[in-house]
Order: C-alpha cells, then structure tokens, then sequence
C-alpha cells in the first residue's frame, strides 16, 4: 500500500472528529461524542503504529540510512520560484516516532475521560477540542515546511487556550488560558523572525532544501547568513537564537515557564496532553528537526545547553515545596524537557545527546502521561488537589497505587524502568561532553526522585487508609489506559532506540555502561529515602526542615517570585512608566494638535463664513475694495 493513500488520515480524522463533535455534538450526539472520537482515535493510532512498523521494519531504510520520504505535498502558496508554502508530510526517524507518541497518549487520554469528563454540561465541546489538539500537534510533526510547522504551532497554541480555558466560568481558568496564551506568542514572534531570516537567506521554506543550502559551507548563501551581521551577531546566530526562542517558549523554559503552572487549571486528562506528546516537547521537536543548523552554531548550543540546565535544576527545587500534586507534575515536566533540551545543546560532538534526548522523549511521553492520569483517578476520588487532603490511598486505589508507583520509579531513573534507559543516556552524553552539566543534571535527577517520592508518599501512605470512601478508582475506561501506560513505561526503555533515532539516520548499537550508573542510580535512592523518612508517616520533620531552610525554602515556595517580577515589570514599568506617559502624549499631544488644529479651522471658518452670503452688492463691494486696496499698496508701499 502507498503511503499517500492512508497517510493523511492520521492527522485528518482527528479533525473530522472536532468537526463532528463540534459541529453535531451537542445537538445530536450528546455522550456519544466521547465514543466516537475515542474511536476514531483508535484509528489513528492504529495507522500511526503501522507506519512506524512498515517505516522502520520494511521500506524506510536504504543503504543502512533511514531515508526521508515525503508521502504526501502540495504547492499551496508560491510567493516566487523555488519560494512558497507547501503544506505535506514527511516520514523520517523523528517524524515518525512522534506520530505514535502523539496518537498512542492522545488515545489514553481520549479513554481516560470517557470516564472521569462523564456527566460535565460541555462533554462534546471537551471532545472537539481534544480533536483539534491532536490534528495540529499530527499536523506540526510531519511538516515538510517550515511555514507550515508555524501554522500548526500556532493551531496548537490556539487548541491549548480552549483546553487550559475549558472551564471557562472559574476566573482561574480564564486567567491561565490567556497567560499560556500571550506568554507564548511573544515567544512565537521571535520564532516568526527567525524563519523570515533562514527563509530569506536559504531562498526556500522547504526544510530538506534549508538544511542543504544553509549547511554547505562552499556556498555563497552560507557566506551570506554567517557573514552578515546585525549588532555584531551573524544572522545565522540571530535566526537560530530566535527560533530557539520560540520552542523555549512552547517547552517552558526558564525565563518562558510562567504559563505551565497555571494550565494545570484545564481538566487533568488534558494536563496528560498537553504535558506528556504534545504542547511541551514542541520545542524540542523544533530544534531537533533543524539540528544540522543548531549544529553549525556553537554560540546557539551553549545557549540552549544552559537554558536547559538551569530549567532542570530551577524546576526541580521549586517542585520540591508544592502541594498541589499537578503543580507537582507540572514543574517536573518543566525539569525534565530541559534535560532534553541540554541533551541536544551538546550533542553537536557525537549526537549522542540527540539520540538520548529524543529517546527521553519518548520514554517521557508515556511514564508523564502515565503520571497525570493518575493524579486525575486520585482528584476524581478525593475532590481535591492538595496533598494535604490525601493519604492513605494506597489500599483504596490499589489500581492506580501501582501504576503511579511505576511512573515514580520510572521519572527517577531505577532500574528497569523506562526513564533509567534514557536518563542514563543524557547523562552519559553530558559526562563524556560538559562535567559542569553532568554534575548539575546528577544532582537534579536526585531531587527528582525526592519530590517525586515525596508526593507519592503524600498520596498513598503517610496516613491510616479512610474508610468511609465506598465508591471504586473508576470506570473501566479509567483503570485500562493506566494498565497500558504502566506497560510502556516498564518496557519502553528496552527498545534498542539508537539503532532507528540519530542524527544522520544510520542507526548504532549502544551499550549499558553498568558502573556509570552506579552513581545516579545511588542517588536517586538516597533522594526515595529521604523522602519515605520525610513524608511515608506522618510528623513533624517536614516542618522542621522548611523552617531550618528558611528564605530559600519560602523563595521556592513562592516559585523564587518569578510571577511577580513579571508582573512588577507588566504592572509598574511597562503600564504605568511607559503606557501611562503614551498615552498622555497621545491624549494631548498628538490629538491635542490634531484636534486643536481642527478647532481652529472650524473657528476661522465660522468667521469667515458670512463673506459667502450669494449678495451680488456684497461681492462688487468686495471687489472695488480689493483694488483700491492693490492701488494703495502700487502706488504707496510698493515703488
């Protein structure tokens, strides 16, 4: 079978079901919505996994190199020859990867919340848009254009505003959707700029062109992007510090992380979403896909080598002090796409990096999922968000207990599990390429295993079981796609990834080195260990070590009050030092003129006006005094 004829359907009928459910939902398929877009997501992730086999298995690899096959395109928008917007899709390594990561997790979180969305006023309305998120994050991942991966990426920002916002009549949830939603535009602006400059320079949006034509070091296009300079940057360093910019923004990367803790305001299965396949590791996929540009660009890496570092190790201490559990998660996310991102600043070396940072990828996408719709089967049962009401859980919710425990296991790097497999392989990058960052990345993988094992224990031990709960963990639709992602996340790690995912498509062997995980695996159980002692039963020691902390325990607390700087800088400077003087000089300045201007047009014209009074007397009158007047002024003044 050709791959033009089924290809398509993955990521349209995700958009057939937003548009049934939608459109249909609410007046004529009411609860069935749910069933039939978790359906046709059955579909698409039956077709999704049957690529990858046919992809890696059967016909994608030639010569021992995973070629790029472009199944599907079409010339959209052709601004000048060579120059416009095809809108298709490509099969290569990455791309194919992130169709089953997408349609398997978004399939979980399509059956999770049959069950736990059951009953709400919007249920087909929640359905549309989870349809819509899915087609625009299928539709990003197989771009064969540039442009065409800004469409999506911004169809994916749209889609999260819906979701983040579903609960549209709390404030909370209306405040997050906007924030999630202009904090990332300013970041989609430079990435906007940045595909200006490389589509200017490259002469083409095409990505296999691009890459071509900006990495032959002989060509003059080369010359010209790594020559010119503004400020005294090149423009290639320009165009890819800006599309870094924008995939930070998407990724939740520090200083561009401020919206990801308030999405948690959407409903918990969208969390999965939008934590796990899809939102969040856009940036990821980003600079991956142009790896062979960030890889001539030394400047560039180091820059996203430290902006990963330092969202790793700044979200995992901030994670530490929250109790809301999907705040929890939410900095955990934060914390562990910036190891992706590290992974791939030093990758440039060997790809190593790259090969362990999309491995992370995937194996996240699943043990993260896995995580939330957890959390969302402990918030359907208990009511509440805060680890302060739960306890005990462990002997109520013997399901989900489990399956939470492997993610835990998974997130912190124990064996054999599947973030041990990709963990170690970022760290193993990072301590043949950069020292400073493996000891940073080692000991954030230790306060990984602590919050996470602090908030495990919160929810499932700490206190006597209650037993005045009677009712189940869930419907069947809610236990399933926890069984399965419990699954993954146990197996996932022993797929010989590199052997399909590296940066030039020849796949490798790789090998388990045994004594250099000693270390962080050592850690991760002093972190488990700490965190039983602290939180398994309750006492009074977590106080205790809070107040010995002190400030930086409260600063963390408070999210180091990076929120409140952004607003100081919004609020103070930018509305009332800028904007209010702004507007005053456009008030009485600029319209002052104009309109003082008017006023007195106006005013001369009424006085003037009556010379006009259609008298033939008048006008003579007005004419013998003209030359009288000109008689006076030849003879008397002008001589």
């Amino acid at each position: 079978m050709n791959y033009a004829v089924y290809i398509p359907l993955i990521p349209l009928l995700p958009l057939v079901g937003f548009i049934l459910a939608g459109g249909l939902g609410k007046k004529y398929l009411r609860s069935f919505s749910g069933t039939l877009c978790t359906g046709i997501m059955l579909v698409v992730t039956l077709l999704s996994l049957y690529t990858a086999w046919r992809y890696f298995m059967a016909d994608g690899q030639w010569n021992g190199v995973y070629q790029k096959i472009t199944a599907v395109q079409v010339s959209w928008l052709e601004f000048s020859p060579g120059v416009g917007i095809d809108m298709g899709i490509v099969l290569d390594p990455i791309s194919v990867m992130m169709l089953v990561v997408v349609s398997v997790v978004s399939l979980m979180v399509h059956c999770f919340s049959l069950g736990y969305m059951k009953g709400e006023d919007r249920y087909s309305t929640y359905y549309a848009f989870l349809g819509l998120f899915t087609f625009s994050m299928l539709g990003l991942v197989v771009a064969v254009n540039i442009f065409q991966i800004y469409m999506f990426w911004e169809l994916v920002g749209v889609s999260s505003y819906l979701l983040i916002g579903f609960y549209y009549q709390k404030p909370a949830a209306v405040a997050a959707a906007k924030k999630a939603f202009i904090v990332t535009r300013f970041a989609d602006l430079g990435f906007l700029v940045g595909i200006l400059i490389l589509g200017i320079q490259g002469q083409t949006l095409n990505f296999d062109t691009l890459i071509q034509r900006l990495t032959d070091t002989q060509s003059a296009r080369f010359m010209a992007i790594t020559t010119g300079s503004f400020l005294g940057v090149s423009l290639l360093t320009w165009a890819l510090a800006l599309v870094f910019a924008g995939g930070a923004g998407k990724s939740a990367m520090f200083p561009l992380h401020i919206w990801l803790p308030d999405a948690m305001e959407g409903p918990t299965p969208v969390s999965a979403l939008i934590h796990a396949a899809t939102m969040v590791v856009a940036g990821v996929y980003l600079i991956a896909r142009l790896f062979p540009l960030f890889a001539l660009n030394a400047v560039v890496l180091e820059l996203i080598t430290w902006i990963g570092v330092l969202s790793a190790v700044f979200a995992a201490v901030i994670a530490c002090t929250q109790t809301d559990i999907k705040r929890v998660l939410a900095y955990s996310t934060m914390s562990q796409i910036g190891y992706m991102m590290f992974a791939l600043g030093i990758a440039a070396a060997d790809g190593h990096g790259y090969t362990a940072s999309l491995f992370h990828l995937f194996t996240h996408a699943f043990f993260k999922s896995l995580l939330f719709l957890g959390a969302g089967a402990v918030i359907h049962w208990v009511h509440s968000n805060d680890m302060k009401d739960m306890g005990g859980l462990r002997k109520l919710m013997p399901l989900t207990h489990i399956c939470f425990l492997i993610a835990c296991l998974a997130i912190a790097g124990i064996p054999p599990f599947a973030g041990f497999f990709s963990k170690e392989g970022i760290l193993l990058a990072a301590w043949e390429n950069n020292r400073v960052v493996y000891y940073i990345a080692l000991l954030t993988s230790g306060l990984t295993a602590f919050y996470m094992f602090r908030l495990y224990f919160s929810i499932f031990w700490r206190k006597p079981a209650d037993g005045g709960h009677t009712h189940s963990e869930g419907t069947w639709t809610m236990k399933l796609p926890l069984v399965l992602l419990a699954a993954l996340s146990t197996g996932a790690g022993f797929i010989p990834f590199a052997h399909y995912v590296t940066p030039d498509g020849r796949g490798r062997t790789e090998h388990l080195h045994l004594l250099f995980s000693i270390a962080p695996v050592l850690l991760a159980l002093c972190g488990i260990g700490i965190a039983a002692w602290l939180f398994k039963k309750a006492s009074a020691q977590p106080v205790k070590l809070a107040q010995q902390l002190g400030g930086l325990y409260r600063a963390a607390a408070q999210r180091f009050y990076i929120d409140e700087v952004y607003m100081f800088i919004t609020k103070k400077i930018i509305f009332k030092g800028i904007g209010r003087p702004a507007a005053w000089i456009d008030k009485h300045i600029v319209d002052g003129l104009m309109n003082g201007i008017a006023s007195a047009t106006a005013g001369l014209s009424a006085r003037i006006r009556g010379l006009q009074s259609g008298r033939v007397q008048d006008y003579a009158l007005y004419f013998f005094g003209g030359i009288i007047t000109l008689a006076i002024v030849l003879l008397y003044v002008w001589r």
